[in-house]
């Protein structure tokens, strides 16, 4: 059991936060005064002293087993690191294939899910990758989400010179596909596309949404930063769209900040694409260049948003906690502070960096130092 004395939750009001077999139990100010006897002597006290409390953050879009290799095999990246995942502050993950799922399968993706599951994260994973047909780990689509309890969803590529180039029939069938196992598995059941810098865009989905019965809420394109009218548009049906975070966090905010303006309200969400390779390209799709995605970049945007734009801290947290927790079929179990929420929080200093990371009620850093055992890491 511990109980956090004093604090600050979203920094707008002072109240005790009680926790018990990694829920919050209870979340109002005088807690700690209310325990008395042998539960105050079971508990963990810790004083927060004002400071401010939030949500761990939520990433669905990680490479957790590495991404690339559009360079040749040197390019590919190496697996997410455990100690990139606490100091990023992120307690929900859900992680997915990139371009390559050749020398990548679905079956160590899961097996990755579920180490990560064992060091205490709520994670998840997506099966398929850019390729159709999509790789599986059944056989099928549909089996993969209604069986396999870490997958949730489907991973594909359109609109992108790397991608399989799937037809119309053939986005219907696993849309539907994805649609039924979601139901069956009673999983948020997602279509998460990659959508490339191609000048399809997403005419093939809005297609599909004028001519089929596939609800909008399937569809979650990913990489939407500079698809502004088509993130509006999609988030109007009904839909989601998410926008990655990159090394230039005013930028990656600003880009936000408008999507959250212009579209329809609490439809707007973040991932960092940790861990996937960011190449460049010259005008003939050659490689000149190569970098890599930090999962550090989320909340680097949060705090950009806060002090680059004025958002309180709620607001610029929404994108990558409460917004994608609703559009998982998660909230409120994960991306809120209340009562029945599992107990990922974050302490911040005085300058909102991350002091302090609580995962399912255990201590991973305590004064920006992990804490967490982690094996086979330096």
């Amino acid at each position: 059991m511990l109980l956090i004395k004093n604090a600050n939750i979203y920094g707008e009001e002072i109240a005790d936060i009680l926790v018990a077999n990694g829920k919050i139990e209870a979340i109002h100010r005088g807690i700690a005064n209310e325990i008395q006897g042998a539960l105050k002597e079971q508990a963990q006290i810790v004083d927060a002293e004002c400071r401010t409390v939030i949500p761990a953050l939520i990433d669905q879009h990680v490479h957790v087993t590495g991404g690339g290799g559009e360079g040749g095999m040197t390019t590919r990246c190496p697996e997410l690191s455990i100690a990139d995942i606490v100091d990023a502050g992120v307690g929900t993950i859900v992680g997915l294939l990139g371009t390559d799922g050749i020398t990548r399968s679905v079956e160590n993706l899961a097996a990755k899910t579920r180490a990560l599951r064992e060091y205490g994260f709520y994670a998840h994973c997506l099966t398929g990758a850019y390729e159709v047909p999509s790789p599986t780990i059944t056989g099928s689509v549909m089996k993969d989400i209604a069986f396999i309890d870490e997958c949730i969803g489907l991973k594909i590529a359109i609109s992108d010179h790397r991608c399989s180039h799937p037809t119309y029939e053939e986005l219907v069938r696993l849309a539907g596909q994805v649609r039924l196992g979601g139901l069956i598995g009673k999983k948020a059941g997602v279509m998460h596309i990659h959508v490339g810098l191609g000048k399809q865009g997403l005419s093939q989905i809005f297609d599909i949404l004028n001519r089929e019965n596939i609800p909008a809420s399937v569809f979650r394109p990913t990489h939407m930063n500079g698809r502004l009218d088509e993130t509006i548009r999609l988030t109007k049906l009904g839909s989601y769209s998410d926008l990655s975070t990159g090394a230039d966090h005013q930028k990656t905010a600003a880009a936000v900040l408008e999507a959250i303006k212009k579209s329809a309200p609490g439809k707007i969400t973040i991932s960092s694409d940790a861990n996937g390779s960011l190449p460049k390209w010259n005008e003939k799709k050659e490689i000149v260049g190569m970098g890599i995605g930090m999962m550090n970049t989320l909340y680097g945007a949060v705090k950009s948003l806060v002090k680059d734009f004025g958002l309180s801290l709620r607001e610029a947290l929404a994108p990558c906690t409460e917004n994608v927790a609703a559009a998982l079929n998660m909230f409120p179990y994960v991306g809120a502070l209340q009562s029945g929420s599992r107990a990922d929080m974050l302490i911040l200093d005085d300058n909102l960096e991350i002091n302090d990371f609580i995962l399912a009620g255990n201590f991973v850093m305590r004064d920006k130092k992990r804490t967490l055992k982690i094996n086979f890491e330096d």
